[in-house]
C-alpha cells in the first residue's frame, strides 16, 4: 500500500471516525476553504470524544492537505469541495456509464473461474458457474475516480482477451462477441472502501464510496455482465432533475425524464 494512504487514516476506530466525518464535511463545503474549524475543545465537545481523538484526526486531515495546523491560530481549511467531480443524470445513467467507459482504465486483474454466489442468483444462473471476472480502476484527468469489479459468462468472454479488456470498453466488447444488450436493472447504494479498493482509488480504508450493482441481460433475458461499480463521491455524484406535479393533496415528484444536468463524460 502507498505511504500516503496507510499515513492518512489515524489508528483507532474513534479517530477514524472523526477524520471521515470533519474530512467529508471539507469536501462537501461545510467548511468551506479559508475558514477555521472549530477548537479542539469544541470539537470534543460535538464529537463526544478526548482531544488526543480529536488531535489524531486532525494530524490525518493536515496529512491529507486539506488542513492546516498552526499554535495559537487555530485549524484552517485548505481542501474544498471538489470542483472537478463528474455528473451523470439518474435518468440516463446508463448511456452516461457507457460513455465513462471511454475513460482510460488500469486492469487489476483478470480471471476465470466459478461465478460467486451472489452474482449467480443475480444473473439467474446455476450455482458455481464458470465467469470471467475483472477488475479496473477507471481514470479522469489522471487521477482514479472509480473500482470495477465484472463478471461476464465464460462462452461470452472467450471472444475477448485479457488486453482487449485493457483497451477497448467492455460493451464495446460485448457487442463484437454477437451479444444484444437489451435491459438492464440497477441497485444504488453506499459502503466502506476495503484496502484494496482504498489503495486503488487512492484514499483511506473505511472511506465512503458510491456503490453501483447493475445486472445487464440480452434480447432473451439471459444475464450477460454483472457489474459491481465502486465511486470516490468527491469525483462522482449522481444527479435527478425533479418536476412538482399533479393536484391537490396528490401533487408530488416526480423525475425530469431526458438528458439533464452534467454529463457524465
Amino acid at each position: 500500500m502507498r505511504d500516503d494512504v496507510r499515513s492518512s487514516l489515524p489508528e483507532g476506530g474513534k479517530a477514524r471516525r472523526v477524520y471521515l466525518l470533519l474530512r467529508d464535511d471539507i469536501t462537501s463545503g461545510v467548511h468551506e476553504v479559508g475558514a477555521l474549524l472549530p477548537g479542539e475543545q469544541r470539537l470534543t465537545d460535538l464529537y463526544g470524544v478526548s482531544r488526543v481523538t480529536i488531535r489524531r484526526a486532525l494530524e490525518a486531515l493536515e496529512a491529507d492537505g486539506l488542513v492546516e495546523r498552526r499554535a495559537g491560530s487555530g485549524t484552517k481549511v485548505l481542501g474544498g469541495a471538489a470542483s472537478g467531480a463528474m455528473g451523470a443524470d439518474v435518468t440516463s445513467l446508463i448511456p452516461q456509464i457507457v460513455e465513462m467507459g471511454r475513460h482510460s482504465a488500469r486492469l487489476l486483474a483478470f480471471s476465470y473461474g466459478p461465478a460467486p454466489d451472489p452474482v449467480a442468483r443475480a444473473m439467474r444462473m446455476a450455482p458455481g458457474a464458470r465467469m470471467q471476472t475483472a477488475v479496473r480502476v477507471r481514470m479522469a484527468d489522471g487521477q482514479p475516480f472509480s473500482h470495477l469489479t465484472t463478471h461476464v459468462p465464460e462462452d461470452i468472454a472467450a471472444n475477448y482477451s485479457e488486453a482487449d479488456l485493457a483497451n477497448t470498453p467492455l460493451y464495446q466488447l460485448l457487442e463484437r462477441s454477437g451479444v444484444r444488450v437489451e435491459t438492464a436493472h440497477q441497485t444504488v447504494s453506499a459502503t466502506l472502501a476495503a484496502p484494496d479498493v482504498a489503495e486503488a482509488l487512492g484514499i483511506s480504508t473505511g472511506s465512503a464510496l458510491l456503490w453501483l450493482r447493475r445486472v445487464v441481460r440480452d434480447a432473451g433475458g439471459r444475464g450477460v455482465e454483472y457489474l459491481s461499480a465502486l465511486y470516490r463521491p468527491d469525483r462522482f455524484q449522481l444527479e435527478m432533475d425533479l418536476t412538482r406535479v399533479g393536484e391537490g393533496p396528490g401533487r408530488h415528484w416526480e423525475p425530469v425524464v431526458g438528458d439533464h444536468g452534467e454529463g457524465a463524460g
